[in-house]
């Protein structure tokens, strides 16, 4: 029987030109992108990948097509948006790749005439009245009711169960939310519930005139399910962003019930498709930045039960849906960070800066890690005593960074001394006019382009926001209009500069520069590779310069007597709020964590009641011949030989007092300009698998099947990774080297900088 016509065919071979092509663009908008765990990933067998948050529009997707297709060598489907399958060049794109449109109703919501109001919110909360509506000719039966966009909270919405007549509509569900009862009710003393708040009864305040509002059609998806079961069913993969939208919160959306319906339903049709799902976390490190960096983690595989396929199966799909819907969303959880707003991100970022005072450099992979947990922890403790004034601690000191304008690393230059102040200060003045050579020509050359896509992007973000009903600055859409600009304009401005060096040594041979010999033709090819060029060197170099640039002003108020009081004093706290976080970690740890010292990520650095030194990077160390203690276990790290011992996280200067490398031209190497390969794409198989290969206790008990295929995998990629390990300490010098995890991250100077 011939396969039917697929509703997103992919094309093998345009699905990996288009994702080249891409690729340069990712290499040059992140810094670094590093995939963790992708040694997770079958590579075989029917796959869907479920990604969150959701933060960075079309570029999510672009990243994680990029991670996937190098580390597992595997193709997927992504579920689009329908509305952006409508744009000229996402569209072409995404068809190029086998995308599945989606149509979603709030897209195609529509302002409707009249207004509505809740006549009676607490005995029917379902029943919504009109004022001048026509709600049998505007709406339909499955359809939505939108509410205004409130500010921080979204738009709240309502499905349409029944419509009675042109002023009177039944939901299937009520409106939540105090929000929305006071849009529907004109009462500012309602409850979340529909009550007073001193217990009364709730009605429509007098002279209420009703809210505005919006209607979203109904939405048939019976073709995406049906491109999604034939994908899965011929052993295909897919990708899916739960949450329904981009979005720049810190926090998860709800997941659509949509991920739980396609597993289920392609399950309850072939049982024996082995279906996994595989929660992906996107992590960014300013995401809408220019050169930001970004953690991709796989998290473990997830089987449905076949209990819930035999739920759905048998007609209980409300239930097996929520409850797939729930692991899908704890699985999520795991490999993200997620906050409760964005002051208490900063909070936690800022903690774990403080609890690495040693100045020994964490990965990304694990900076994601300790991020996480500490978020764990604090959600959990958040109202005991000592986090309260701890938080108060840290806020005050972030607050006198940000008054000061230093970040946090730089407040070790205050013990520097007068003298090494100013020759430090002469050498990287120096350094900066040195690079700004090289940066200056570049930047004019492409300035059209950086000046067109700030505005661009900025006004999309604004009209993004007002169209949407979750995002809260739209951040989420910067980074992707940004590359967009960048594709359409950095070519025309290059062709335009190719003709005018064409035109000029035509006229003139460029003032006689320009052999007679030399024919046009040629000039027109020089101009496609030189401009290109220039433009990629000044970017690569004019990110040293800036890392410099940001470095001048703490030097410069060490030599101011005020500010450098101040200073030092900031130096102080910084230390002894790094003892407090430490304490307080080491305290509540064990409490949250049974096995806090067996699988910790930071070694204590106050043990023995001092600071421990970094090793010394002149004294090379047998990978084994460490003493294993209580701290060290799959994510505590001894530091072996290193070209960049006693760099610190997130950039500090060393314990010693060493400058950071990430400001000097130590790290020119790690450029893809300079390096043989690009920073991104040298992360290899083994660095994910290492990274999550942590985790186990010792003696613990193998009681399943699932449990030794798990120790399987883990033995098997160690056992490479140390044969990798081998070959890599024969060829190259130094490096990073982490001796639990096995890991080895090229080019990780670069990860210093404050991120």
């Amino acid at each position: 029987m011939a396969r039917k016509k697929e509703l997103a065919p992919m094309t093998p071979w345009l699905y990996d030109l288009v994702l080249w092509t891409m690729s340069i663009l990712v290499d040059l908008f992140f810094r670094e992108v590093h995939p963790r765990g992708s040694w997770r990933i079958p590579r075989r067998g029917p796959v869907m990948f479920v990604a969150a948050p959701h933060a960075n529009q079309f570029v999510d997707p672009l990243i994680l097509m990029r991670v996937v297709r190098t580390e597992a060598h595997r193709r997927f489907s992504i579920l689009t948006a329908a509305k952006s399958m409508k744009r000229k060049f996402i569209g072409a794109c995404a068809r190029a790749v086998g995308c599945i449109p989606v149509a979603r109703a709030l897209d195609d919501a529509k302002k409707a005439t009249g207004k509505i109001y809740l006549p009676d919110p607490q005995n029917y909360p379902t029943l919504i009245r009109g004022v001048n509506t026509n709600f049998d000719q505007e709406a339909q039966v499955g359809g939505l009711l939108v509410l205004p966009t409130v500010k921080g909270s979204g738009a709240a919405s309502a499905e349409i169960k029944e419509i009675v007549g042109p002023e009177e509509i039944h939901l299937k569900k009520e409106f939540k939310g105090p929000d929305a009862l006071k849009q529907l009710t004109g009462r500012t003393d309602s409850n979340e519930e529909p009550s007073l708040s001193d217990g009364g009864q709730l009605e429509a305040s007098k002279g209420f005139e009703g809210s505005p509002y919006k209607i979203a059609p109904h939405v048939d998806q019976t073709k995406v399910y049906d491109a999604v079961f034939d994908r899965l069913d011929h052993g295909g993969c897919v990708c899916i962003f739960p949450e329904g939208g981009s979005h720049d919160r810190t926090e998860l959306l709800p997941l659509k019930a949509g991920v739980a319906i396609m597993a289920l339903g392609s399950l309850a049709a072939n049982p024996d498709s082995g279906l996994k799902i595989i929660p992906c976390g996107m992590n960014y490190f300013h995401a809408h930045k220019f050169r930001s960096r970004a953690v991709i983690e796989f998290g473990p595989p997830l089987e449905v039960p076949r209990e819930l396929v035999d739920m759905y199966r048998n007609g209980e799909r409300r239930e097996s849906t929520r409850q797939l819907l729930e692991m899908v969303y704890n699985s999520l959880v795991a490999v993200t960070v997620t906050s409760p707003d964005y002051d208490t991100l900063m909070l936690i970022q800022a903690v774990r800066r403080l609890y690495n005072p040693t100045g020994k450099k964490l990965p990304l992979p694990m900076v994601v890690e300790l991020n996480r947990r500490l978020v764990a922890g604090y959600t959990r403790y958040k109202d005991d005593p000592r986090i309260i004034n701890l938080k108060k601690s840290v806020n005050e000191y972030n607050k006198q960074l940000w008054l000061l304008g230093v970040r946090d690393h730089q407040v070790e230059y205050a013990k520097f001394s007068v003298t090494k102040v100013v020759f430090t200060l002469i050498y990287r003045v120096g350094k900066l006019a040195v690079l700004s050579i090289g940066t200056l020509p570049g930047l004019i050359l492409f300035a059209p382009v950086f000046i067109a896509s700030k505005i661009i992007s900025v006004r999309k973000s604004k009209e993004a926001l007002a169209a949407s009903t979750v995002k809260l600055q739209g951040r989420d859409v910067l980074a992707t209009w940004k590359l967009l600009v960048a594709m359409a304009l950095a070519p025309t401005l290059y062709a335009f500069y190719t003709t005018l060096l064409t035109y000029w040594t035509y006229r003139n041979r460029v003032q006689g520069f320009v052999p007679d010999w030399v024919s046009l033709w040629m000039v027109v090819l020089f101009g496609f590779v030189f401009f290109p060029a220039i433009t990629f060197a000044a970017l690569r170099i004019g990110e040293i310069g800036m890392d410099i640039l940001k470095s001048l002003k703490p030097l410069v108020l060490s030599l101011n007597p005020s500010s450098a009081n101040t200073l030092n004093k900031l130096r102080e706290k910084r230390t002894q709020l790094s003892a407090e976080v430490t304490d307080v970690i080491n305290t509540l740890g064990p409490e949250m964590f049974p096995d806090f010292d067996h699988v910790r990520i930071v070694a204590d650095p106050f043990r023995d009641g001092h600071i421990l030194e970094p090793e010394s990077p002149r004294t090379p160390k047998s990978p084994f011949s460490h003493a294993r203690s209580s701290s060290d276990g799959p994510y505590s790290f001894p530091f072996r030989r290193s070209q960049t011992a006693g760099a610190s996280i997130g950039g500090a200067s060393s314990a010693h007092g060493h400058l950071p490398r990430n400001e000097s031209f130590g790290n020119l190497a790690n450029f893809g300009l300079f390096a043989t390969r690009p920073p991104s794409r040298s992360r290899s198989r083994s660095n994910s698998q290492s990274s999550g290969a942590g985790g186990f206790k010792g003696f613990s008990a193998i009681t399943s099947k699932e449990s030794l295929d798990e120790v399987s995998h883990k033995i098997r990629g160690a056992m490479q990774e140390r044969g990798k390990e081998r070959s890599r300490r024969r060829s190259e010098e130094g490096g990073w080297e982490f001796a639990d995890s096995g890991a080895v991250t090229p080019g990780s100077e670069e990860g210093k900088k404050e991120v």
